[in-house]
C-alpha cells in the first residue's frame, strides 16, 4: 500500500511540474462496446456477447514546424494501449500496444486515427485445452485498430470529449493455425486531457512547389515463417524478392508497378499432403511450390513513413491456393535517401497468408 502511494505521488508531481512547461502533448482514454462482425461463418460459435474495454493514449502534437506537419492538417503522433474483453469463454481477453496518427478533418473536429501493433491473447488455440478458438493460434498477434471520432478538446480547462466507431482487429497472419482472426466494431465515449495550459501557435508558410521527381527502381528482400491451414502443421521460413519502378507524382503520393517471386516452403508441405490424402482434387505431388506476380501499388508518404498497399496477380500459379489475386499493405520506414525497411501484410481476399519484414532500397 505504502508503495503504491509513493508511485501515485511520484507521478502527481511528474504531472504537475510538466505543466510548467511546453509539452504539446495530451491524452484520451476511451471506452468501447460493439460486436464482433462476422467475417467467416466458422468463428459464430465463438461469439457469445458484446465485447467492451479501454482505449489509452499519449499523444503528441504537431504545429507546421516540418512542411509534411502542414501539408497533413498538422496531426498528431503516438502510443497507445488496448485492453479488450472479448466477452467469449474460449477467446479470453486481449491485450494491446500500438503506434499511431491522427488525422484531422472538418475544422479539426473529425479525427481519424490509425493504429498498428502487437496484441497478447489470454487464451489461445489448444487442442487438449481451448479446442474451439479457431480464431487465435498463438498468443502473439498482430493488430490494427481504426477511430473515427467527433472531437471537441477544451471544454472544460484541459479536459475534452471525443466519441466515434472504432475498428479492431486481430489476426496472426496464418504463423501458426488456426487463424480466423477476430474484427470488433464499436462506439466509443472517451474524455481528452492537455498537459499545456494553452496550444502552440500553428505555423502555415508552407509555398510548395510542383514536384518533380524522375522514376526509381526498388528492389526488396522479404521473409518470415507461416504455416498451412492444417491444424498441427509445421512452420516453414519464406522469401520474397521483388522488384518495382515508381513514380512519385507529389510530395506525398507514388504509383508502383513491379514483379515479385515467392519461395513459400509451407506449400511444399500442403503439396505433398493434398497428393496423397485422396482428395481427389488432382493433386499429385509434383507441382512447383514457387510463384511469379505483377502488380501495381500506391505509396503515400508520411514524414520519414509511407504507406503501401498493392495487388498483384499470379501469371506462375502451378499449384492452385486460395486465389491467383493477392493483396499487401502495410508501413514501409525510409532510413536516408535509398535504405528503407518494410512490415508488410499478405492476404488473399479476407485470409492473410504472411506478415512480412523485409528490407530494400530506391535507386
Amino acid at each position: 500500500m505504502q508503495k503504491g502511494l509513493v508511485s501515485l505521488f511520484c507521478l502527481v508531481s511528474v504531472l504537475l511540474s510538466a505543466q510548467n512547461k511546453t509539452s504539446d502533448s495530451f491524452f484520451d482514454v476511451n471506452y468501447f462496446k460493439g460486436y464482433i462482425t462476422l467475417h467467416n461463418n466458422d468463428i459464430l460459435g465463438l461469439i457469445s456477447g458484446h465485447p467492451e474495454g479501454v482505449i489509452l493514449s499519449w499523444n503528441k502534437k504537431t504545429f507546421g514546424k516540418e512542411a509534411w506537419e502542414q501539408r497533413y492538417n498538422y496531426p498528431d503522433y503516438g502510443a497507445s494501449f488496448i485492453y479488450q474483453n472479448l466477452k467469449s469463454e474460449a477467446l479470453g481477453n486481449n491485450f494491446g500496444v500500438y503506434a499511431h496518427y491522427n488525422f484531422y478533418f472538418f475544422n479539426r473536429n473529425l479525427m481519424l486515427r490509425i493504429g498498428q501493433g502487437v496484441a497478447h491473447t489470454s487464451n489461445p488455440y489448444d487442442r487438449i485445452d481451448n479446442p474451439k478458438n479457431i480464431a487465435f493460434g498463438s498468443r502473439i498477434l498482430s493488430s490494427t485498430y481504426l477511430m473515427l471520432n467527433y472531437k471537441k478538446e477544451r471544454i472544460f480547462n484541459r479536459f475534452g470529449l471525443q466519441t466515434g466507431l472504432s475498428f479492431i482487429h486481430y489476426s496472426n497472419a496464418n504463423v501458426k493455425a488456426p487463424n480466423t482472426s477476430i474484427n470488433t466494431v464499436a462506439l466509443n465515449v472517451g474524455v481528452t486531457y492537455n498537459l499545456d495550459e494553452n496550444d502552440t501557435e500553428y505555423i502555415n508558410d508552407l509555398t510548395d512547389e510542383k514536384f518533380t521527381e524522375s522514376v526509381k527502381y526498388n528492389f526488396v528482400f522479404r521473409s518470415g515463417i507461416n504455416q498451412s491451414d492444417i491444424v498441427g502443421s509445421a512452420q516453414y521460413p519464406f522469401y520474397i524478392l521483388s522488384a518495382y519502378a515508381d513514380k512519385r507524382l507529389t510530395h506525398t503520393n507514388a504509383i508502383q508497378f513491379g514483379v515479385d517471386v515467392f519461395f513459400s516452403n509451407f506449400l511444399k508441405e500442403l503439396i505433398r499432403f493434398e497428393s496423397t490424402a485422396q482428395l481427389n482434387n488432382g493433386v499429385t505431388g509434383d507441382e512447383d511450390y514457387k510463384r511469379v506476380g505483377v502488380f501495381a501499388g500506391h505509396e503515400l508518404f508520411v514524414n520519414k513513413f509511407s504507406i503501401e498497399t498493392q495487388v498483384g496477380y499470379y501469371v506462375y500459379y502451378p499449384f492452385d491456393f486460395e486465389s491467383r489475386v493477392y493483396f499487401r499493405a502495410g508501413l514501409k520506414r525510409y532510413f536516408g535517401e535509398k535504405w528503407f525497411g518494410t512490415l508488410t501484410l499478405k492476404s488473399h481476399g479476407a485470409r492473410a497468408e504472411a506478415v512480412e519484414l523485409g528490407i530494400g532500397i530506391r535507386l
